[in-house]
C-alpha cells in the first residue's frame, strides 16, 4: 500500500509540503515501529513530544515527517508534511491511506459508561456461533478470529485503529465488534470507520475530568449515533437504545435509521421478563414488542448473573438481530457464555465464603455489583475498593457512599494512584462514608485484600473491585505487575 506525500496533502486544506514528494508506505507514530518508507507523526501530549523520536524514526526507514509546527525544518533528505491541526489532519489521513478498511466488514460499536466490555463477548460469541469470522476490540484486548493482541486504550488512537482494521481486512474478518470510548469519540479517534450497529449501553457519571459536564460526556456518545445514521457504502443500519436509561431519550434523538429500543422497566422493542437472578445464573424470558425482530418469545438461561448483566444481555439480542443472526444461534450462544475476565469474576477455592473480583470504578458500576452481591449473599458484604488518581475526583465521595451504604465492611484502598498521593484519594473517598464504625483504610492494595479475606466468614461474599481485569498497578514510581485475582488466591492459601 504506496501513496505520494502529495496525496495526503490534497486532503487538507493549508497543507504543506517541505522537501520531495516521496512515497509512502505506512504511517506510524511510535518510533520503535517505522520502517521503510513510513511517514512518522509528530504527536505532541502533555508528557512526550513526538519531535523528540525523529532522529529514531529516520534511523528506523521514516522518509517523511507529519508536524503542526509551521517553522520546522525537517533533517536532510527527509519530507515534512505541515498541517494546521494534527487530531483533524488525522482522521482524514490514516483511514484514506489505508483505502477505508472498515468498509470491507460489518462493525458494532458499543458505547456508555458501564456493559461495553461484556456486550462485545457476549456478541462475540454469538457471531462466532453463526460461523462469522469475528475481530474484537475492547478494553481487554484485541481479537482477530483466535489471535490475541494487547491493547493499551478501550478505543486505539486513529493511527493504530486503522492498522487493526487492515490487518482484520488481510486476514477476512466479517464483522467487528468494538467499545467506542467517549474519550475516542471526542477526540474522532474512530474517523473513517463506517458502523453498521450501534449500541448504547447507560450513561452514569464518569469522566468528566476530561469532559467537564455530563451535558459534554453525552455529547460524545451521541456522537456514534450520528455516525451510524450517516449514509455510507453499506446498507442497513441499526441503532439499539437502552431506554431505561435517562440518557436513552438524547440518545434517541440522533438515530436516523432503524431503532431497536431495549428494557426492564419502560416499554420497549426487547424486554426481560420473568426474571430469576441466582449466584450461579439468570433466567429470563425476552418479551417482544416489535414482532418484526423475532417471531416468539426467547426463554433464556443464562450462566452470567446480576441485573446489570440482564441490560447486557439485551442489548446483545438487539444488535444480534440486527445484523441478522437467528434466535436459535443467540440463545445457544448466550446460554453457552460464562462471563468475561474481571467482570463480576468468582475465584473459586475451598474457602466457605465467595471472593468476587470486579472492573466496577464508577458509581454506578459499584452500586451494580453490589446491588447484585446483595441478591446472593447469606453473610455479610465485605467491599474492597478504590479510586483511579490523576481522573475525575468527584466521583470518590459518591463511590464512598454507595459502597459504605450497600455493605457491611468498608476497606478503602488504592487503585491506580498514578501521580496522586494515595492518602488523598482516601481522604476523598472518606469524606463520602458516614458511619465509620465497620469501614477501614489500607492505602496497600496487597494489604487490603488480604484484611478482608481475614475479615470473612462462612456465607459471606469479599467484593474486590476497581481493577477488573488489569494486572498492574500504576504508582508514582511506576508501574508494577498486580493482579486482584492472584493476590486474593494468595491471601486464601494463606487462611
Amino acid at each position: 500500500m504506496v501513496k505520494k506525500l502529495s496525496e495526503l496533502a490534497l486532503l487538507i486544506p493549508e497543507a504543506k509540503i517541505l522537501g520531495d514528494d516521496v512515497e509512502i508506505s505506512g504511517i506510524e507514530h511510535d518510533s520503535r515501529k517505522v520502517t521503510a518508507k513510513n511517514l512518522f507523526v509528530c504527536m505532541e501530549g502533555a508528557h512526550v513530544d513526538g519531535h523528540n523520536f525523529i532522529p529514531q524514526a529516520v534511523k528506523g526507514g521514516a522518509v517523511a515527517i507529519l508536524t503542526t509546527r509551521k517553522n520546522f525544518e525537517p533533517p536532510e533528505n527527509i519530507s515534512a508534511l505541515v498541517v494546521p491541526d494534527m487530531l483533524n489532519a488525522l482522521a482524514v489521513i490514516v483511514p484514506y491511506f489505508y483505502d477505508y478498511p472498515a468498509r470491507a466488514m460489518r462493525v458494532v460499536g458499543v458505547t456508555g459508561t458501564n456493559g461495553k466490555t461484556t456486550t462485545t463477548y457476549m456478541l462475540r460469541e454469538i457471531f462466532s456461533s453463526a460461523g462469522l469470522k469475528v475481530g474484537l476490540i475492547g478494553t481487554i484486548q484485541i481479537l482477530i478470529g483466535d489471535e490475541s493482541f494487547p491493547n493499551p486504550n478501550t478505543t486505539p488512537n486513529v493511527i493504530d485503529l486503522q492498522h487493526v482494521f487492515a490487518d482484520m481486512r488481510a486476514k477476512n474478518v466479517q464483522i467487528v465488534v468494538m467499545e467506542v470510548s467517549s474519550h475516542a469519540l471526542a477526540e474522532n479517534r474512530v474517523a473513517g470507520v463506517e458502523f453498521d450497529t450501534a449500541i448504547f449501553t447507560n450513561l452514569t457519571q464518569d469522566h468528566l475530568d476530561f469532559h467537564g459536564t455530563m451535558e459534554n460526556y453525552l455529547r460524545a456518545k451521541a456522537k456514534l449515533f450520528d455516525m451510524v445514521s450517516r449514509k455510507g457504502r453499506k446498507q442497513n443500519k441499526s441503532a439499539v437504545v437502552n431506554v431505561d436509561n435517562a440518557a436513552g431519550e438524547e440518545i434517541l434523538r440522533h438515530c436516523h435509521c432503524k431503532k431497536i429500543s431495549y428494557a426492564i422497566e419502560n416499554p420497549a422493542d426487547l424486554h426481560a421478563v420473568d426474571l430469576n437472578v441466582k449466584s450461579d445464573g439468570t433466567k429470563l424470558q425476552l418479551g417482544i414488542k416489535n414482532l418484526s425482530l423475532v417471531p416468539c418469545p426467547l426463554s433464556l438461561n443464562l450462566h452470567v448473573t446480576g441485573l446489570f448483566n440482564v441490560y447486557n444481555v439485551l442489548a446483545t439480542i438487539g444488535a444480534a438481530l440486527a445484523e441478522n443472526i437467528s434466535p436459535e444461534v443467540i440463545k445457544q450462544a448466550l446460554e453457552n457464555f460464562h462471563g468475561v475476565p474481571g467482570r463480576f469474576e468468582r475465584i473459586f477455592s475451598a474457602a466457605p465464603f465467595e471472593v468476587i473480583v470486579d472492573y466496577a470504578h464508577t458509581p454506578d458500576g459499584v452500586k451494580n455489583v453490589l446491588e447484585t452481591a446483595r441478591q446472593i449473599v447469606t453473610g455479610k458484604i465485605i467491599t474492597v475498593f478504590g479510586c483511579g488518581g490523576d481522573r475525575d475526583n468527584r466521583k470518590r465521595p459518591i463511590m464512598g457512599k454507595i459502597a459504605a451504604e450497600l455493605s457491611d465492611v468498608v476497606i478503602a484502598t488504592s487503585d491506580n494512584p498514578r501521580t496522586e498521593n494515595p492518602e488523598k484519594i482516601l481522604d476523598d473517598i472518606e469524606r463520602g462514608i458516614v458511619d465509620k464504625k465497620s469501614y477501614e483504610r489500607i492505602a496497600d492494595r496487597r494489604a487490603a485484600i488480604f484484611r478482608a479475606i481475614e475479615l470473612a466468614n462462612s456465607g459471606d461474599v469479599v467484593l474486590i473491585l476497581g481493577k477488573g481485569h488489569e494486572n498492574y498497578q500504576i504508582l508514582n514510581t511506576g508501574t508494577i505487575h498486580f493482579d486482584d485475582r492472584e493476590v486474593a488466591r494468595e491471601a486464601i492459601d494463606k487462611l
